[in-house]
């Protein structure tokens, strides 16, 4: 089994619609063995996409990710990370398939829905930023 972060963005969450998200997460065959709700400050988010700080977009981004509260879960299943790229779409929403959450839910390239881990590496770190060992079930 592998595990990967989801992060349901403010965007959506702002919207209404997580609790349609996590259904369809949940229909996909992903296991949600952490979740919790919460507000990122900017700095929390500064940390959280270090890996961009030297990007165009990076102020942006953070902005956004702490203008309001997001869901958090690690997902498992097989393959989790792929699925859940594959589950998410493209970035851009314009570029996403159809079914998939960024071209249902996403408003555009920077306020698409959902975020989700790109490979195991990044997965281990960004599941160890927010959930510690015990909240994972």
């Amino acid at each position: 089994m592998e595990r990967t972060l989801g992060i349901i963005k403010p965007d959506a969450v702002s919207k209404g619609y997580a609790g349609k998200i996590l259904a369809i997460i949940e229909e996909n065959g992903f296991n949600i063995v952490g979740l919790k709700k919460i507000r990122l400050t900017k700095e929390k988010a500064e940390g959280f996409y270090y890996v961009h700080k030297d990007k165009p977009f990076f102020n942006s981004l953070t902005d956004f990710m702490s203008e309001g509260p997001i869901i958090v879960m690690v997902l498992e299943k097989e393959n989790a990370i792929a699925d859940w790229r594959k589950l998410m779409g493209a970035t851009n929403p314009e570029n996403a398939e159809e079914g998939t959450l960024r071209k249902m839910f996403a408003e555009n390239i920077e306020r698409n829905a959902v975020h989700g881990s790109d490979s195991p590496e990044s997965a281990k770190y960004e599941i160890s930023y927010f959930f510690n060992a015990l909240e994972l079930v």
